[in-house]
């Protein structure tokens, strides 16, 4: 009876985390490492060629728009997570009341099994390699067969399983897997910069150039999209306050410097190497036939960098959509076990990693990875303000804020989160401007809202 007490897992979902389960910076950086030179790099870095992006504009805009990144983790998100030891998900519900919760949650939580599924779709490309099984096409939505559907079904089961013996195991696993995925974007880079005969800084500068016509279906990217995309990819995640539920483990607010082995060895150097991938698959036969044709060649992690180093890129792939889909799953269970508070942690996590598994048997949440980060970002990140603008501005106050109507509060997070979000959504379809332009002030209005309402309701109560 003991041993079967000691294995259940304690998440602390509904309450500080304990001194005793504080973790070092090491806990950290292995995750970070490992959750962002993942699956998504694989596909992340194609696409920015499929934009058409110039040499300057992807290697400064990602240099800048990462370091961004970094400095709202750090000062933003660790601060907060470190101050509290909530997670998202209870520390919003102490603000807004269950009802806005139960909603932000469930589109939280599902948004979430959505990129873990594109995370499943990445490494089932590499399972596929040798069982010579048809790749997704850019252009593809549905299954494409049955060998594809086994594949997405048994690698989402031993992911889920991973995700669901909580926390400590995610870290684990990204800790052993991060080393070698870093090591295979590295090899690929070698490769492909070998074959694409690059000897020179101004060779490797000509593979981009000054740009090019994005491919059919693409939109053209500048200097600006990949500063704000690279930058906003993950605002979820940190304006968003997401993270709270990974840094609020943490010793020290220090620890949320560590991203930035995320975001450079990953979101740096890993879209890079998985761009010279492509690069080198474009000049393929089979893929300047795609081209004549008038379509897009397709994007395949799994061949991709299986023509590059061999089954060590099979395999690298296949731990890299491993290491992004585990905290991914592990964060929609917490955000769908707050929605139903005696539901423990593991059988919430279940039912994430099988919304995932589902999700990753359709490829279109994958190749239209660029797109569907920006929406995610956008959506979530402004809830994010509404917790800083508590932590920073409303300040002493808190407390007595948090005391106000229930009613109350839920109406002032409901309205100003629904209002930048729908107000500025309206305007990027109506004027057609890149969505990731409009996180930021959509960003700022609903904190601004938030506190001018939240001020109001406590003088009209009082």
């Amino acid at each position: 009876m003991e041993h079967q007490e000691s294995t259940v897992t304690h998440e602390y979902e509904r309450e500080p985390v304990p001194a005793s389960k504080w973790k070092s910076w090491k806990s950290f950086l292995g995750m970070y490492a490992g959750e962002h030179a993942a699956g998504t790099e694989f596909m992340i870095g194609p696409l920015f060629l499929t934009a058409g992006v110039s040499a300057f504009d992807l290697l400064v805009g990602l240099l800048l728009g990462n370091l961004m990144a970094v400095l709202s983790w750090r000062f933003l998100t660790a601060r907060v997570a470190t101050k509290h030891r909530l997670t998202l998900y209870y520390h919003l519900e102490k603000l807004a009341g269950r009802r806005v919760v139960i909603f932000y949650n469930a589109l939280n939580g599902l948004l979430f099994c959505f990129l873990a599924g594109a995370m499943v779709t990445v490494s089932a490309t590499a399972v596929g390699v040798p069982l010579d099984m048809e790749m997704p096409k850019l252009t593809d939505t549905l299954p494409n067969g049955p060998t594809w559907i086994i594949v997405v079904l048994i690698i989402g089961a031993v992911i889920t399983v991973i995700a669901a013996r909580g926390y400590a195991s995610v870290a684990k696993a990204a800790n052993y897997m991060s080393p070698i995925i870093v090591l295979a974007f590295l090899a690929c880079a070698v490769v492909a910069l070998g074959r694409l005969g690059v000897d020179s800084f101004s060779d490797f500068w000509a593979i981009w150039g000054e740009g090019s016509e994005p491919f059919p279906g693409q939109i053209k990217y500048g200097f600006w999209h990949v500063f704000f995309w690279s930058w906003f990819c993950n605002a979820a995640m940190h304006v968003g306050m997401s993270d709270l539920s990974v840094f609020r483990f943490a010793k020290k607010e220090s620890a949320g410097w560590t991203t930035a082995a995320g975001m450079y060895v990953g979101h740096y150097m890993a879209w890079i190497a998985a761009a010279l991938l492509y690069a080198l698959y474009l000049k393929s036969p089979e893929a300047l036939a795609i081209l004549a044709a008038g379509d897009a060649p397709p994007v395949a992690p799994g061949p991709l960098a299986h023509n590059a180093i061999g089954v060590f890129g099979i395999i690298a792939v296949i731990l890299a959509g491993w290491t992004t889909a585990n905290p991914t799953i592990y964060r929609a269970g917490l955000a769908f076990q707050a929605m139903v508070p005696r539901m423990s942690t593991v059988v919430a996590t279940l039912i994430a990693g099988s919304i995932a598994t589902i999700a990753g048997l359709f490829p279109a949440f994958a190749m239209k990875l660029l797109g569907f980060v920006a929406l995610y970002g956008f959506m979530l990140a402004p809830v994010g303000a509404i917790i800083v603008a508590d932590h920073f501005y409303i300040g002493d106050a808190r407390s007595a804020q948090w005391q106000l109507g229930q009613s109350s509060r839920s109406v002032s997070v409901l309205i100003a989160w629904l209002v930048s979000v729908i107000g500025f959504y309206v305007l990027s379809q109506a004027a057609g401007i890149f969505l990731p332009f409009l996180t930021l002030p959509a960003w700022l209005l609903c904190g601004v809202l938030y506190m001018v309402l939240v001020r109001r309701s406590r003088v009209v109560i009082a």
